[in-house]
């Protein structure tokens, strides 16, 4: 019995909580704890505000990758229906499978907000899996997921320069709110997230994600200034703890060896220098370096004198050493030739932007098209326009519902002048069509204004930098073109930085193009109107940037946006008036609630054949009452909306209906007066003087005037066609 109890109390102190620290964030407790689920995880923690929680688990390779110009992070945020209570899914597979773009959404927000954090020789591959286990649906899971990150990359063994706060702040009623609740999110006019860091005593924001109703750049920053003190917060607390309970952080070698570097300085000299500077002024003008690169490979490899069994793995190895000291070196010479010269890679200033144009109405059958040119960045985007019924159906663990706008973004490999596979959209291109999507949406009109549903591909056909921004652009272009009544004009532009970390001395760049992208520090996206902005992401390479930086960059963007604006309005300075001949037709109105069974009739019999008869025209109805008619057919839609609208119809005592006789009987007829409603014409009821049959005045199938006299307790209808001024041919004549 006692070695029982023995056992049972080992089994518990087992699976229990090693380790619970908890902080608030804007009047709600954030909880973090440790336990032993994930013990062969580098790092492991559950994060829980409300009754939301997520577990996030970090993991590390033992091997270095060889060879490679890039980090090998991942970062997976997985939904998980039990953590809603929902079972989703076809009869035939009840599993979780795909992610859902809000999913993949919430993997980039947290790979983009860690990711800068990692040592830039560091290649052991890192994984990230954050699993949401509960949901409350108040408090969003991705703010639990980004500090879990951080907080278990802190504790782990893993190096990594963190730890980061992140929050949400939205504005309700001229107030900041922090972490919302997702109905505060509804009502608020922004929804922003930073991510920072700690360093020499500042706060440096290095991920900014935001969508916002054309809100000023003011704005933002006093969202910043007030989210200082909250961002503080969470990273002194983690860094408690990681003095409590983390463990020592693993090393690393180098990616070049130093003797390596020595003979490559030694044979470069200044050979690279003057391949960037002499380089002809233009995008795309950096391919001496790629032969150049090809010339050391084959330089070190003679000079090793490497033996057959060997060389492949040794020239393997070259090649990465080479590729990473050139990686470093590239960068170093352009940031240098940007600050202390004002010279980019392309021969601009860093105030200058790439010429810019536009067409419009490109395609001759689609409802809307338009084409954005800056410099060798061009985007076409096609719009298509729908009826309610083709909205996108939305089910996940938050988001079930229904979506009208959507905004779709590709990125085919001739675009940047290569080849590659062509499957079905990455990341990057659901990131980015997402984005796009974010700062189109406030100037999208109301279904009750525009009832369409819209779709919109932009298709990047040539890429030299900000893509994304480009799209928004043509998209643009495409609403106007389409005949939407968008509120106002939006465009984005991408603001980049040179800074030099020793020194501090920096530059921000206006339109970056690719070297800029790939070798800058900076890669700020603004989108808005004339009015304001809404939306932002920002992505950075070094630790973070302060508020000067941010304020700079953001006037920056102002002033490149309205240029792009001007450039848009000179080609199409509004929204057509009409749309295009091909779009489809809608009509659509409310009705009263419970007059939809009417209208739908048993078991569909009604709606069906309002369709047929109106030759397939689709009818969508909302349980609000909102009726939406949509067909290719003017006629057709309107010959529906009017026999529905007249099954609805109330009918009203004293009113006089022009109806058809439908059916002849010994004491009266019935009058069909509205669809679906008819009344009883009686025998006395059609001329003045006695009538001995109702045939001798009318005939099934005539039409007459009727009179609505009375409505019975049961409702029946009673009409009179003599008080509505009936006159039969038939009785005349005789």
């Amino acid at each position: 019995m006692q070695a029982a109890c023995i056992r049972i109390l080992a089994l518990k102190k087992q699976y229990m909580i090693k380790d619970t620290f908890e902080i608030e964030v804007g009047g709600k407790t954030i909880s973090v704890k440790t336990t032993n689920w994930a013990e062969q995880a580098s790092g492991s923690c559950l994060v829980q505000c409300g009754d939301t929680e997520v577990m996030v688990n970090v993991t590390m390779s033992p091997v270095t990758r060889e060879g490679i110009d890039f980090f090998p992070l991942t970062v997976e945020y997985e939904e998980k229906f039990y953590a809603a209570g929902k079972i989703f899914g076809s009869r035939f597979l009840k599993r979780e499978s795909r992610p859902t773009d809000e999913a993949v959404l919430t993997s980039r927000i947290i790979d983009r907000a860690i990711r800068p954090l990692f040592p830039k020789d560091f290649k052991r591959e890192v994984q990230v899996i954050v699993t949401c286990l509960s949901w409350d649906g108040e408090n969003d899971p991705d703010i639990l997921g980004m500090i879990g990150a951080s907080f278990a990359l802190s504790i782990s063994n893993i190096p990594w320069s963190g730890p980061l706060a992140s929050i949400r702040v939205n504005r309700v009623d001229g107030k900041f709110v922090f972490n919302p609740t997702y109905a505060e999110r509804a009502v608020g006019d922004m929804d922003l997230t930073f991510a920072a860091i700690q360093k020499d005593g500042d706060i440096l924001v290095n991920m900014i994600e935001m969508g916002s109703k054309e809100v000023s750049e003011k704005d933002f920053l006093d969202a910043y200034d007030a989210a200082k003190k909250e961002l503080q917060k969470i990273i002194d607390f983690q860094v408690s703890a990681a003095k409590k309970i983390g463990k020592e952080k693993e090393t690393f070698l180098p990616a070049v060896e130093l003797e390596i570097e020595g003979e490559i300085k030694e044979w470069l000299g200044d050979k690279l220098q003057k391949a960037i500077d002499n380089a002809p002024a233009g995008e795309k003008n950096l391919g001496a370096i790629e032969d150049l690169k090809k010339e050391l490979v084959k330089h070190l490899e003679e000079k090793s004198r490497l033996s057959e069994d060997n060389r492949g793995s040794a020239t393997a190895s070259l090649s990465g050493q080479v590729l990473a000291f050139f990686e470093k070196e590239i960068e170093k010479i352009i940031i240098t030739n940007i600050i202390e010269k004002d010279k980019r890679p392309d021969g601009r200033k860093s105030t200058e932007i790439r010429p810019l144009s536009c067409e419009v109405g490109v395609l001759p059958r689609t409802h809307g098209s338009g084409v954005f040119y800056r410099g060798l960045t061009h985007v076409l985007s096609i719009l298509t326009l729908g009826g309610p019924g083709d909205q996108q159906i939305l089910e996940g663990m938050e988001i079930v519902g229904k979506k009208r706008f959507l905004h779709h973004y590709n990125f085919p490999p001739f675009s940047s002048g290569e080849t590659g596979m062509m499957r079905g959209p990455k990341r990057r291109e659901i990131g980015h069509g997402a984005l796009a999507e974010k700062a189109l949406l406030p100037v999208i009109p109301d279904p009750e204004k525009f009832p369409y549903t819209i779709r919109i591909v932009s298709e990047v056909v040539s890429s030299n930098g900000s893509t994304s921004q480009a799209s928004i652009c043509a998209a643009t272009i495409a609403l106007m073109d389409a005949g939407v009544p968008i509120k106002a004009p939006v465009a984005g532009i991408s603001i980049g930085l040179a800074k030099d970390e020793e020194t501090g001395k920096y530059k921000v760049l206006t339109d970056i193009q690719g070297p800029e992208d790939h070798y800058g520090d900076m890669d700020f996206k603004v989108a808005g109107t004339r009015q304001g902005i809404t939306a932002i992401q920002m992505d950075i390479k070094i630790d973070g940037i302060d508020r000067k930086i941010m304020e700079e960059a953001l006037e920056r963007a102002k002033d490149a946006r309205f240029k792009i604006l001007d450039i848009i309005k000179e080609q199409i300075p509004e929204s057509r008036k009409s749309l295009s001949q091909y779009a489809p037709k809608i009509v659509s109105f409310m009705i009263n609630p419970s007059k939809i069974g009417e209208v739908v009739g048993p078991k569909g019999s009604m709606i069906n054949k309002i369709i047929e008869e109106c030759n397939g025209i689709a009818i969508d109805i909302e349980d609000s009452g909102f009726v939406a008619v949509t067909g290719q057919n003017q006629a057709d839609v309107d010959k529906a909306a009017a026999w529905i609208k007249g099954i609805v119809e109330e009918v009203e005592i004293g009113k006089i209906y022009q109806g058809t006789v439908r059916k002849i009987m010994d004491f009266g007829a019935f009058v069909d007066i509205l669809p679906g409603q008819s009344g009883l014409v009686h025998i006395s009821k059609f001329v003045p003087q006695r009538l001995d049959k109702v045939t001798d005045v009318v005939k099934e199938g005539d039409k007459i005037p009727v009179k609505v006299i009375g409505i019975d307790d049961q409702g029946r209808i009673n009409l009179s066609a003599v008080d509505a001024g009936f006159k039969s041919s038939k009785n005349q004549s005789k």
